[in-house]
């Protein structure tokens, strides 16, 4: 058996030098994130989620949307979301109703549901107020204040004029 190895390209290369970038920073750091939640969700009792499953609750939360933005949101195939959707149907936390007029079927979360997206939610602010210890008050504002520039946030969630 030989023990030659191939070497590893220039570019490659440059990569160990220069990274991570910020495309594999962030995906770190949604690790991070993702774990606290669900340590979180355990301590409260939800031992049936896992991180596949987590998927299914993310910002804004799903109330009265359809499957399909859905799977757009969590840049996920059709298919894939409404595998995710049945399972947490099966769980007791999402739900899929007719709207209104009696046509398409919307997804909802059920009580059980909002239960889980509030243990999130703490479990988020309390991360944030922990790197904002780390990161000094307004490194973290301007951290935050940068992705929601970069993510669209405003153009996509905020009202355009407040009441």
């Amino acid at each position: 058996m030989s023990s030659h190895r191939t070497g590893i390209p220039r570019a490659a290369a440059a990569l160990y030098r220069e990274g991570p970038f910020v495309g594999a920073l962030l995906r770190m750091t949604n690790l991070v994130s993702r774990e606290r939640s669900l340590r979180t969700l355990a301590e409260r009792g939800f031992t049936d989620l896992n991180q596949a499953l987590l998927s299914g609750f993310f910002w804004p939360p799903p109330d009265g949307v359809r499957p399909i933005d859905l799977a757009e949101q969590a840049n996920m195939t059709k298919q894939a979301m409404n595998y995710l959707i049945g399972e947490l149907e099966k769980l007791g936390y999402m739900e899929r109703r007719s709207d209104s007029s009696g046509g398409r079927r919307l997804v909802y979360l059920t009580r059980r549901g909002w239960q889980v997206f509030e243990a999130i939610w703490t479990a988020q602010k309390q991360l944030q107020k922990e790197w904002a210890v780390e990161l000094g008050k307004k490194r973290f504002d301007d951290f935050i204040s940068a992705l929601r520039q970069l993510s669209e946030f405003d153009s996509k969630y905020r009202p355009k004029t407040v009441r």
